[in-house]
């Protein structure tokens, strides 16, 4: 179903088709005037793309829950499904093939909330440079050969900001970094363990679990936890 977004000279209509199609922040988001209209446009457009995502990666997860099940029924693993496991075990850095809970603590959803609380906060609601010219909206580094050149970087460093080819690409990969690197083992940690318990894991739990995203530490987690807060977003949680 259809929904008016805004009128610029004539109505702006968008799906979820639609928004999960675009490779960056349309020109009338920037036109927007009104802040409070802007931020509520802001997620409006990431939603799809945040949901697109997550499926993405419930889908490595069933079949990793698939492949242990006939695994420990037959006692032998299909060879294409064995290559398929290995590739999963290469992208997720998972040291032990069969180990099948490195699988399910590393390939997991992420709270909708905590990704549209950080991509407000890491991009400053999609107006960054970084946003703008390199569709990152998490500031993520590379030391590649590909990337903008911070303005403030300080002499003798050698990181770039990356860029990516759309903003689900972005995102993609924002949710790669938390569920591989070693940095947000904690977060993980928590996540499994709630899912261990049935429990619900939010984007204000997932927050407190933050400190080593930002230099600042235990502080962002509280930026994080506000910008859930006074936009609602940990309503939309599963």
């Amino acid at each position: 179903m259809k929904r008016l977004l805004l009128t610029f000279g004539g109505l702006v209509m968008a799906s979820a088709l639609w928004a999960a199609e675009l490779k960056s922040f349309p020109k009338w988001y920037y036109e927007i005037k009104d802040i409070s209209e802007q931020k509520s446009r802001f997620f409006e457009i990431l939603r799809p793309l945040v949901k697109e995502a997550n499926e993405n990666i419930l889908k490595e997860r069933k079949f990793v829950i698939s492949f242990f099940e006939d695994y420990y029924k037959e006692g032998v693993a299909d060879a294409e499904k064995l290559k398929k496991l290995v590739k999963l075990a290469k992208k997720y850095r998972i040291s032990s093939i069969f180990d099948k809970n490195a699988y399910l603590k590393k390939i997991d959803t992420i709270p909708e909330s905590l990704v549209l609380a950080q991509a407000a906060l890491e991009s400053g609601w999609g107006k960054s440079r970084f946003a703008k010219e390199a569709n990152n909206l998490f500031g993520e580094w590379t030391f590649g050969k590909r990337g903008l050149i911070p303005k403030n970087r300080e002499e003798g460093k050698k990181h770039k900001i990356r860029i990516f080819d759309s903003i689900n690409d972005s995102i993609a990969s924002y949710m790669l970094n938390l569920n591989r690197h070693l940095a947000y083992k904690e977060f993980r940690q928590a996540r499994f363990l709630a899912r261990k318990k049935g429990e619900r894991f939010s984007g204000l739990k997932a927050a407190m679990t933050m400190q080593r995203y930002s230099q600042i530490g235990h502080r962002y987690n509280s930026l994080v936890t506000s910008i859930i807060k006074k936009n609602d977003l940990h309503k939309n949680d599963g």
